[in-house]
């Protein structure tokens, strides 16, 4: 018999909790996963009545059952455990006292009662429902997932590594750093793992996507405001974070020792952390070693420019995602022309469909070779010198070869140095330390310290843009 030692703090939980929800736009989760009807007690243990064992598995593993239990022991101050009943598996309906919350007592047609499913129809039913309630997580692109990634040759073995990451977060796998050029799916895995393991939970688990300029640039501002607190409060409970680019961490001493702090917590409560970067590990000579090596701890995976039969598949799925097809041979064009990234492969995609779209076209081989003939100048790999490079835009800048190459740091030679740099990095296979030799035997982190402040200005200046894509096209199109 119940001497209902808890049943005022069981209602005063629900209550607080429903609350939270509410506030949160959530009351429709809070009738879903707190549907626990409070039956009896002794000293130790509470007993509650839930519409099913499948639901009461699904409440327990999702983290519900736990927030209840930790709240009434903090309240009570006594260790206290939960049961259940399962009431589908009662045979003859009892009265069993409701919590006294006022919404669902105003609405008790809302209150499951007595399944009719059979256990099998149950979960398809619940799991239907979920996924209709679950919403997008704010921080990730919905079409970011494992089904719309491509692997290849090139990537199988980072495919694999970011599912069996997202399959076990805080295993082997982590962290995880996945390295390589640009545009070729390191925050497609990236946000893959995240939205992977948020549908999993069903959105009940804490993830943060962030770019390392904007953590950098959050950290920079809660110094500022003097909100340091709530900074390591939001980055150092989390259940996923997930880091892009840690290549502009680069001399930011502050901002890593934050984040080594903010790894060492998330490691300790086994956290899933992955990381994004332009480069191998070993190349971060800006980076503190401390945390060079907690990056290192775990699993780091190189991504390749993808191999023909990859680059046909994806432009094949990515067809197939858009609802729209185009000639073969225009595919295969596109497949070996491209051989780039995959963010080249698809832009010349969708360059094709909106050419089809806007003029009502039909698209054939002859329009592509045409409409792309610009974007396949590029000669054969390798070809391009860094000679060439210095050269072509030493003399748009009107300045000398020697000079570019020098160490003299007047404004009028930084900026064609700079852009030199940059054009290298993104036409070459030159390392950092193998350009700041090509450039007069400099430090190399001047050399990436160039290629950065050149990467960040062409986010706001297009100006800058039009003109390193006219340096390239005349470079591809240099003659000795």
């Amino acid at each position: 018999m119940s001497e209902q030692n808890y049943q005022a703090f069981w209602t005063e939980v629900l209550n607080l909790i429903h609350e939270e929800y509410k506030a949160k736009g959530q009351e429709d989760e809070f009738k879903l996963w707190f549907n626990m009807e409070y039956v009896k007690d002794t000293l130790t243990e509470i007993t509650v009545a839930v519409p099913s064992e499948f639901m009461w598995t699904r409440m327990v593993s999702m983290g519900y059952v736990k927030a209840v239990q930790e709240k009434i022991e903090e309240l009570t101050g006594q260790n206290v455990s939960i049961t259940y009943i399962a009431k589908n598996k009662i045979k003859t309906p009892s009265p069993i006292p409701k919590p006294q919350i006022e919404e669902i007592k105003e609405n008790p047609k809302e209150v499951p009662s007595y399944s009719v499913y059979t256990q099998s129809e149950e979960k398809e039913e619940f799991e239907k429902r979920e996924e209709r309630k679950i919403k997008p997580h704010p921080q990730l692109k919905e079409e970011f997932t494992f089904e719309t990634f491509v692997p290849g040759d090139n990537s199988d073995f980072a495919y694999k590594a970011s599912l069996a990451a997202a399959e076990n977060p805080g295993g082997k796998f982590n962290p995880l750093l996945i390295y390589g050029g640009v545009g070729l799916g390191k925050t497609h895995l990236m946000q893959s793992i995240g939205n992977y393991i948020y549908k999993k939970r069903s959105g009940a688990v804490k993830i943060c996507y962030v770019s390392a300029e904007n953590f950098t640039n959050e950290f920079t501002a809660s110094i500022r405001d003097g909100t340091p607190d709530k900074f390591k409060s939001k980055y150092r409970k989390l259940d996923v974070l997930l880091v892009d680019d840690i290549h502009f961490l680069l001399g930011k001493d502050a901002t890593q020792e934050e984040l080594f702090y903010t790894f060492e917590a998330l490691h300790q409560n086994k956290s899933q952390m992955v990381f994004t970067c332009d480069r191998p590990i070993t190349e971060l000579k800006g980076i503190e070693d401390r945390l060079r090596t907690r990056f290192s701890s775990g699993m780091s995976i190189d991504l390749q420019p993808p191999n023909y039969e990859t680059r046909r598949a994806i432009l094949q799925k990515e067809l197939s995602l858009l609802g729209k097809t185009i000639p073969s041979d225009v595919v295969d064009y596109i497949a070996k022309n491209v051989q780039t990234n995959v963010r080249d492969l698809k832009g010349c995609l969708i360059k094709m469909l909106n050419y089809a779209e806007l003029l009502q076209k039909p698209l054939t081989i002859e329009i592509a070779q045409k409409e792309l003939r610009d974007t396949f100048s590029q000669p054969a790999s390798g070809s391009i010198s860094i000679e060439t490079i210095q050269k072509v835009v030493a003399s748009h800048y009107n300045i000398s070869l020697s000079e570019i190459k020098s160490k003299k740091r007047p404004k009028k030679l930084v900026v064609p140095r700079q852009i030199a740099i940059y054009i290298a990095r993104q036409l070459t296979e030159y390392s950092f330390p193998e350009l700041a030799n090509e450039f007069g035997g400099r430090d190399h982190t001047t050399v990436m310290h160039s290629y950065g402040k050149v990467e960040e200005q062409l986010k706001t200046d297009s100006l800058l843009d039009t003109t390193i894509q006219m340096l390239i096209r005349e470079i591809k199109d240099y003659k000795k």
